[in-house]
């Protein structure tokens, strides 16, 4: 019946597209349906959900050879924002666990400030970067989508994540960090030196955390802080101690 009147629909109204939508998780269950809507509606391409899953690529190909369609959309998660177009040679890269950069660059490139980022790149520079920008990329990133995608698409990320011990993506701590970072005061995320031991205490109980963890955030911004400063002037130490000037072009 259902069939029936998707084929009356199809002949009454006149259509630009006609999608088959499919879950990438039910495997060859998903190829079977796709034949029998392609042969009865003729579809013109197809849409697959939760590529995100572990069970991803396998459908994809199978769906493309049963319709002999174009696969033209991916859903990644559960939000709006999380349907992809799909590009055959970014999955595959994704499958063979050589990142997406292309992806992943398209990703911050819709919701990077370019103005916001120029004056980051001079605070970095000028080394003032704050907690109140530290917290400012915590949201930009948090924006991109799911954090383990986003570190699927780094090349080599699959090697690291088979040694052990090695640090896993966490949205929580992500969470976490912004937390403690919003229950300081403005002044004290622009001047960390005057956060002491009963400031810490005041952080935690606005947070819902731990002084321990108040120091672990504390602790890895001025670890960035240190590498920003390292990568800040404009030479760099060469053997017997004497220093040389960056290639022009690497330093604006």
């Amino acid at each position: 019946v259902l069939m029936q009147e998707l084929q009356d629909i199809s002949a009454a109204v006149p259509l630009s597209e006609v999608l088959f939508v499919a879950d990438a998780m039910t495997g060859q269950d998903a190829v079977t349906v796709a034949g029998k809507f392609n042969t009865d509606l003729e579809i013109s391409g197809v849409v697959l959900t939760k590529m995100e899953g572990d069970a991803r690529g396998g459908a994809a190909l199978s769906v493309k050879k049963v319709t002999g369609k174009p696969i033209k959309f991916v859903g990644m998660g559960e939000s709006l924002d999380a349907l992809e177009v799909f590009h055959p040679d970014r999955a595959a890269s994704r499958i063979l666990g050589m990142g997406d950069v292309l992806s992943l660059i398209e990703k911050a490139e819709a919701v990077v400030d370019q103005k916001k980022a120029r004056t980051l790149a001079k605070k970095i520079r000028k080394n003032t970067f704050t907690l109140e920008d530290f917290l400012e990329q915590i949201q930009q990133i948090k924006k991109m989508g799911n954090l383990e995608q986003l570190m699927g698409m780094i090349p080599g990320i699959n090697k690291l994540k088979q040694v052990k011990d090695a640090p896993k993506p966490d949205a929580k701590e992500l969470s976490k960090t912004e937390a403690i970072i919003r229950s300081m005061t403005k002044k004290e995320r622009n001047h960390h030196q005057i956060i002491n031991a009963s400031r810490r205490q005041r952080i935690a109980k606005g947070s819902g955390t731990e002084v321990s963890e108040v120091n672990r955030v504390i602790k890895s911004y001025t670890m960035m802080l240190k590498m920003m400063k390292k990568f800040k002037g404009k030479s760099v130490a060469a053997k017997g101690g004497k220093r040389r000037k960056l290639p022009k072009g690497l330093v604006r």
